[in-house]
């Protein structure tokens, strides 16, 4: 069953963060609005496990990766996590 998509104001949002986000986490979709069009969609992710490793390899290898869990794994993860050490820029949305 889905829920009504609940609309409110900037303001409104400021006033109680808190609330809206208990209200997003209990699966209600709320959208922002100032002047111009909506400036937040947000969705809660239902709870529960996320994909099995199973999945995650095939997905992998259907992309042509040949990563391996072995012995080794633990020190290839973390050598990509330092190859790319510089921050995390997100765009800036105008």
């Amino acid at each position: 069953m889905s829920m009504a998509v609940i609309h409110i104001s900037e303001a409104e949002a400021a006033r109680d963060f808190a609330a809206l986000l208990a209200r997003v986490r209990a699966g209600e979709e709320i959208v922002i609005e100032s002047d111009a069009p909506a400036v937040v969609l947000r969705v809660a992710v239902p709870a529960g496990p996320g994909r099995l490793l199973s999945e995650v390899i095939a997905a992998a290898e259907s992309r042509g990766s040949s990563a391996r869990l072995d012995g080794s794994f633990a020190h290839d993860l973390e050598e990509a996590v330092n190859s790319h050490p510089e921050p995390l820029e997100p765009p800036s949305w105008n």
